[in-house]
């Protein structure tokens, strides 16, 4: 398996979208720190596990929708996939345990879970985008597990909320989607962008907008043609769009620089997707 081929499989420019969930927990907790770091590294490891956990439970049907993938393209073996996968889920929960401890550990296990049980099962039944987006929750309290998790409570509520727009317009990616649905979904992310934007101009206000400039942007796209390939850039931008939205959320827990280096983190998403598709 060629390093390119692995970075496919793992979908690797998306997990620049990852990070922020756990600086965002951790500022909202008030624990943003030395562990933070590892944190946000085991939740990448999990984001990368579960990416290939999903190509290895896709495989058949990716044969006949998306046969360029790594798989079905016999590029990546099933074996490499599931093996990859598992290894991944571990070393993120090693991480987090050793970076956290027990509180951590009792927030990784849970995700780790939740990740497996949506590839394995809830992809395609009606809970699909709310086992996604508790997924993003979890991982933004994972980030908070040192400190006061209560108060991360409504950070981890924004990010499994725009999460689940992008999951909703994720099962259309292929097939096309009804206006409705991107209509619906920008209107949801207008309103997450003004809920975090809060009433007093500053950074979170100036890096909302950022995020619902650029999300929206693809959403209302879809809306005015929602065939597939404007349906899939759309996923697209919400997933290398989300660091603009945590960058707010940090902001408004008092670290107005760190949620702008996180929000930094969009634009060299999307160069990098370019190259590898996010979705």
């Amino acid at each position: 398996m060629r390093l390119r081929d692995l970075a496919e499989l793992v979908r690797a420019p998306a997990a620049l979208s990852v990070p922020g969930d756990a600086i965002a927990g951790a500022a909202a907790a008030g624990t943003l720190g030395p562990a933070t770091p590892a944190l946000a590294a085991a939740s990448v490891c999990l984001y990368w596990g579960g990416m290939a956990a999903n190509d290895w439970a896709d495989r058949d049907l990716d044969a006949h929708e998306r046969p360029e993938r790594p798989i079905p393209s016999g590029r990546v073996s099933p074996r490499q996939a599931l093996l990859t996968a598992a290894g991944l889920t571990g070393a993120g929960v090693l991480i987090a345990t050793l970076a956290g401890g027990r509180r951590a550990a009792a927030v990784a296990v849970p995700l780790a879970g939740a990740v497996w049980a949506y590839d394995l099962w809830a992809k395609n039944t009606a809970a699909g985008p709310v086992m996604m987006a508790a997924c993003r929750g979890l991982d933004v309290l994972l980030g908070a597990s040192r400190g006061a998790v209560r108060r991360a409570v409504p950070a981890a509520l924004t990010v499994a909320a725009h999460t689940y727009t992008v999951t909703a317009l994720s099962r259309a990616e292929v097939s096309g989607a009804a206006p409705a649905l991107p209509a619906a979904t920008l209107a949801g992310t207008l309103a997450l962008a003004a809920t975090t934007a809060g009433r007093r101009p500053g950074p979170a206000g100036v890096l909302a907008a950022w995020y619902a400039a650029g999300y929206g942007t693809a959403q209302a796209r879809a809306f005015t043609d929602p065939a597939a390939p404007r349906v899939r850039a759309a996923v697209g931008a919400g997933i290398t769009g989300l660091p603009p939205l945590q960058g707010a959320l940090i902001a408004r827990s008092g670290r107005p620089v760190h949620g702008v280096a996180v929000a930094l983190a969009a634009p060299l998403a999307r160069r990098l997707a370019r190259r590898v598709s996010p979705t």
